[in-house]
């Protein structure tokens, strides 16, 4: 509990309010009024009283009700974890791609809290058949929200149709996702690996966006790497499905890389968060590499310790790495190196001269290195993927001679 209230910290320091407090309490079922208990919440209240706070944040969601009758007792706002976290992802927004998708899911988390807003206005004028302008409000903001909650879903599957037209022209390339909880260090990565300037910062959700650099392998390989929007525990899943053009980057890589804090003692529960909201993402089924990031933290033993708890308990070859040491992404770039060989081996086919669709698929579907053409036969060298070559083997006259 320690920890998660760490988490929530963090959180909140991220919105960028100031914590004077806190209070925790283990309940064997929330209380159906406040949640927490009736003597916490006094304690609550006296608490703000004594440090002139006006915030109250709860680390669980609140239904309506509940959150509704902790601000008519404490005098003061009240907001769950899923709130704060919908309102750091509306501040840390910057492509109007990302800002539509927190705008949805904020929409949709707000639209059944409606009635909390409206309740003081809805005992005016009320009576047998009549409604009151709270209720009528009330009604005309849950239309408005409808029509833009439906809006807002029409442009992003524009915005997902042209990802998918943009992806359709990286066939060729070998494409790898970063994926892994908020903080984890992904963006650092990506910046050491690309050799180019990213936004980094020490904050939770330090960037929304997807960036996609070329990052060069040993023997002239090229992979396209994509950070994506870390994840956190109890992630609003408003937020999940909001994001999902997003993370189709994730679902079309050949690879994914999971990047840990390993420095991080909870690292363990992080891992889990990643691979649950992968697999609402049905994405848990992909080709994945275990990195533990911040290596340049770690003593000699922890490392040890790391690399016999993955083999052991998830049985993976995980891969140390660290942006700040000298050297720190080599073993990254060979793990990145030996994938691409596996999953695009490079192989001499020789085609037809006079199958014209098998050379488009080739140069479609692979990387074509070099190419010499003779009278009736075209000697090909290139990278494919392995259903690729499946493929054109079975085509007639088609002749795979090996490896290069």
């Amino acid at each position: 509990m320690e920890e998660h209230l760490e988490e929530l910290a963090r959180l909140v320091d991220t919105a960028g309010a100031t914590i004077v407090g806190s209070i925790q309490q283990r309940l064997d079922s929330p209380h159906p009024r406040f949640y927490i208990g009736e003597g916490k919440v006094k304690q609550l209240q006296s608490m703000l009283g004594d440090r002139d706070a006006d915030l109250v944040v709860f680390d669980e969601e609140l239904s309506p009700a509940q959150a509704k009758n902790l601000e008519d007792f404490l005098g003061a706002r009240v907001i769950d974890r899923t709130e704060l976290i919908l309102g750091i992802f509306a501040r840390r927004a910057r492509t109007a791609e990302a800002q539509m998708q927190v705008e949805l899911a904020q929409l949709q988390y707000a639209l059944p809290r409606l009635k909390r807003m409206w309740t003081h206005l809805s005992r005016t004028r009320g009576g047998v058949n009549m409604r009151g302008p709270g209720e009528t409000q009330l009604e005309t903001d849950r239309r408005l929200i409808g029509k833009r909650i439906r809006d807002l879903k029409q442009k992003l599957e524009v915005v997902a149709r042209r990802r998918a037209t943009q992806r359709k022209g990286r066939t060729d390339e070998f494409r790898v996702a970063l994926v892994g909880y908020t903080n984890a260090g992904k963006s650092s990565l990506l910046r050491s690996l690309a050799g180019v300037e990213l936004f980094v910062e020490d904050r939770l959700f330090a960037t929304l966006d997807p960036a996609t650099r070329s990052v060069e392998l040993e023997g002239g390989g090229r992979a396209l790497v994509t950070d994506t929007v870390g994840f956190i525990r109890k992630l609003p899943h408003d937020l999940v499905a909001s994001f999902r053009a997003t993370l189709e980057e994730a679902r079309e890589a050949d690879l994914l890389l999971h990047v840990i804090d390993g420095a991080h003692s909870g690292w363990e529960e992080h891992k889990q968060v990643v691979e649950e909201v992968l697999d609402e993402m049905e994405l848990g089924d992909r080709s994945t590499i275990l990195v533990f990031n911040k290596a340049d933290r770690l003593t000699h033993d922890e490392e040890r310790a790391l690399r016999e708890r993955a083999r052991a308990v998830y049985d993976t070859e995980p891969v140390l790495a660290s942006s700040v040491e000298p050297g720190g992404l080599d073993e990254l770039r060979a793990r990145l190196h030996e994938e691409l060989s596996a999953q695009r081996p490079e192989v001499h086919v020789r085609i037809p001269a006079s199958d014209g669709e098998a050379l488009a698929s080739l140069y479609r579907e692979g990387e074509v290195l070099s190419r010499e053409q003779y009278d009736t036969v075209i000697d090909v060298r290139a990278r494919l993927p392995r259903p690729a070559l499946g493929r054109l083997r079975q085509r007639p006259g088609v002749e795979v001679v090996g490896a290069a």
